[in-house]
C-alpha cells in the first residue's frame, strides 16, 4: 500500500470487486476468516490516498472506524487496524475516543477516529464530524439509522477549494459483516427482500434515490448507489483467503458446533445464532408456529411495548382459552407519535371490522414526558387507539412465567400459544434472540438477570403485556403464593364474559 502498510494481495475475486467498486456505500459479508475487515482497511487507506494535495503539498483525509461496543472495539477492530497501520506509525492517541494520526508517502496526511455506539459522547461527536470516508465493521451489530447519518458525513472532507481544484475525492462507506438473520436491514438491501413492510420500503427508497441521483448526473450509469458483495462458504471451492489460514482451519471450526453456529460463520449463510441463555426455552418453533386467520366477528387483543423501538403484537383467545398471536408491529429508532400512527395503519388494513377486546401496554408508557407532559398513552388516544397500561406489579418474572406456562401446556391436543409464521421477529426472539446475556466469568456458565434490550425483546414484551392483562399473570401470582406447582390454564378467562 504505497510503503504504508505491508503488503497486501486480495484473497479472492470477491474481495477484489470489493475493492475496485465505485459505489458510495458498499457491503461485504463472507464467513470467519475470509479477509473482510482487512478489505475495509485497505479501501480505507486506497481513499485517502486519492485525495488531492492542498496548498502545503498534503493529502489529507479523515475516516471513521465504527463498531456497535467499545469491548469490541478495542478488542477486535482497532487490534486488526493495528496489524496493518502500527501503534507506532504516526501518533495514537488513546484517551477520548481513540485516534490514530498516520503520516504517509506522498504527503498522505491521515487521521483516524475511532467510534464505539455505547458511549453517547462518541456518537454525538460522530454525529458533527466531516470525514473522507467511514468503515462499519460488523454492521450486522448497527442500527440503519447510523448508516443514514454517516452519508451525511463523508465526502465534507478535505474540505472544497475551488482555487486549487481540492475536492473530496471518491467518499465512501464500506462495511463488512458475518451473516445477518433474514429479517435485518442488510439482507432486505443485499437480497433485494420486498416480502416485508420494512424491506419494500427500504428497496422502494434505494431505488428512487438512485434514479433521482442518476437524473441529476450525481451517479454514473451502471455504478449503483449501494452495491453488496458475499464471499463464498468457508468449506466451498471458493472460498476466500485460505492461503491466510492455518491448514483444515473451517474443519477445526465446525467440530463440535450446532447447526446454526455453522451455517452462518462456517458456510456463511443467513442465519441466526444465539449468544445467551433463552428467555423462553420452553419454545419449539416447529410445535408453538403454524398459519391460522382470524375471522372477522373475533375480538383481537393488542399488547403494547415502548422506548425507541416500540411493538405491537394483534392475539386473539379461542373459545378453549387458547392464545393466537397473528400479527406484529415492530419498529426501530422510531417516536411514539409516529408508531401511533403505523399501528393504527395495520389494524385499519388487517382488522377493519374485528372488535377490540384488550390494548394493554407496558405500564411506564403513563410516565409524563418533560417536554409537552404528554405520555404515551395521550398519543395514543390522540390516534384513536384507546390503550392502558397493564395491571401492576409489573413484574418481569411473572410476564416471563404468565408467557411460559402457556407454552408448557395443550388444550384439546394443541398448544396453548400459537404464534403465526408472519410474526418473524417475534419468533426469533422467542427461539432464542430474546435472552439472558451470557456474562463472562471462567470456569462457569453465568448469565445476567435481567434480558438483554434488542430488536427482538421489545415485541416479546408486548406480548407479556397482553397475556398478563388477559389474566394469566393472577395463575403464576397464585402459584408462587401457594408454594407449589398449578396448572397454568386456571385464569379469569371465561368464554360466556
Amino acid at each position: 500500500m504505497n510503503g504504508l502498510a505491508r503488503d497486501y494481495y486480495s484473497p479472492g475475486p470477491v474481495v477484489t470487486g470489493f475493492l475496485e467498486s465505485k459505489s458510495f456505500v458498499r457491503g461485504i459479508m463472507g464467513p470467519f476468516g475470509s479477509g473482510k475487515s482487512t478489505a475495509c482497511i485497505m479501501s480505507s487507506l486506497l481513499c485517502s490516498a486519492k485525495q488531492p494535495k492542498d496548498r502545503e503539498g498534503k493529502r489529507k483525509s479523515r475516516g471513521i472506524i465504527i463498531r456497535n461496543t467499545y469491548p469490541e472495539l478495542r478488542m477486535t477492530t482497532i487490534k486488526t487496524w493495528h496489524q496493518w497501520i502500527p501503534e507506532s506509525l504516526g501518533r495514537w492517541q488513546s484517551i477520548g475516543p481513540p485516534t490514530h494520526y498516520v503520516p504517509g508517502p506522498d504527503g498522505l496526511d491521515m487521521e483516524v477516529l475511532f467510534v464505539a455506539l455505547d458511549n453517547p459522547d462518541d456518537v454525538a461527536k460522530l454525529l458533527s464530524f466531516d470525514a473522507t470516508w467511514a468503515w462499519v465493521n460488523e454492521v450486522r451489530e448497527i442500527p440503519k439509522a447510523i448508516i443514514d447519518a454517516l452519508t451525511g458525513r463523508v465526502g465534507r472532507y478535505p474540505p472544497r477549494d475551488d482555487s486549487i481544484g481540492v475536492v473530496c475525492v471518491d467518499p465512501q462507506i464500506v462495511m463488512d459483516t458475518n451473516p445477518p438473520d433474514s429479517d435485518h436491514w442488510y439482507y432486505a438491501l443485499a437480497e433485494r427482500d420486498t416480502s416485508t413492510e420494512m424491506g419494500l420500503e427500504l428497496v422502494e427508497s434505494l431505488d428512487a434515490a438512485e434514479s433521482e441521483l442518476r437524473r441529476n448526473g450525481i451517479l454514473p450509469e451502471g455504478v449503483p448507489l449501494f452495491e453488496f458483495f458475499r464471499q463464498p462458504g468457508g468449506r466451498s471451492a471458493g472460498a476466500e483467503n485460505l492461503e491466510n489460514l492455518r491448514p483444515g482451519y473451517y474443519e477445526l471450526l465446525a467440530a463440535g458446533k450446532n447447526s446454526d453456529f455453522v451455517k452462518v460463520y462456517v458456510d456463511g449463510e443467513y442465519g441466526f445464532v444465539r449468544d445467551g441463555k433463552p428467555v423462553y426455552p420452553e419454545y419449539v418453533d416447529s410445535v408453538h408456529c403454524r398459519a391460522f386467520e382470524v375471522s372477522r366477528e373475533t375480538p383481537i387483543r393488542i399488547g403494547l411495548d415502548f422506548g425507541l423501538t416500540p411493538a405491537a403484537t394483534i392475539s386473539f383467545r379461542d373459545l378453549h382459552g387458547r392464545w393466537r398471536v397473528r400479527s406484529e408491529v415492530v419498529t426501530e429508532d422510531m417516536g411514539a407519535t409516529k408508531f401511533a400512527e403505523l399501528l393504527g395503519r395495520h389494524l385499519r388494513e388487517f382488522y377493519p371490522d374485528n372488535p377490540v377486546a384488550s390494548i394493554r401496554g407496558d405500564p411506564s408508557g403513563d410516565n409524563r414526558a418533560q417536554t409537552d407532559e404528554q405520555t404515551v398513552y395521550d398519543i395514543l388516544r390522540v390516534a384513536g387507539i384507546e390503550a392502558e397500561p397493564a395491571p401492576l406489579p409489573d413484574d418481569p418474572l411473572i410476564r416471563r412465567d404468565a408467557v411460559g406456562g402457556l407454552l408448557e401446556h395443550w388444550v384439546d391436543g394443541e398448544p396453548r400459544l400459537l404464534i403465526h409464521p408472519d410474526c418473524r421477529v417475534l419468533r426469533k426472539g422467542m427461539a432464542g434472540a430474546y435472552c439472558l446475556r451470557r456474562v463472562r466469568v471462567i470456569g462457569r456458565e453465568s448469565y445476567h438477570d435481567k434480558p438483554e434490550k434488542n430488536r427482538f425483546s421489545h415485541v416479546c414484551e408486548a406480548l407479556q403485556y397482553d397475556v398478563v392483562s388477559g389474566g394469566e399473570g393472577k395463575a403464576v401470582v397464585q402459584v408462587k403464593r401457594q408454594g407449589h406447582r398449578q396448572e397454568f390454564a386456571d385464569s379469569d378467562y371465561s368464554i360466556f364474559s
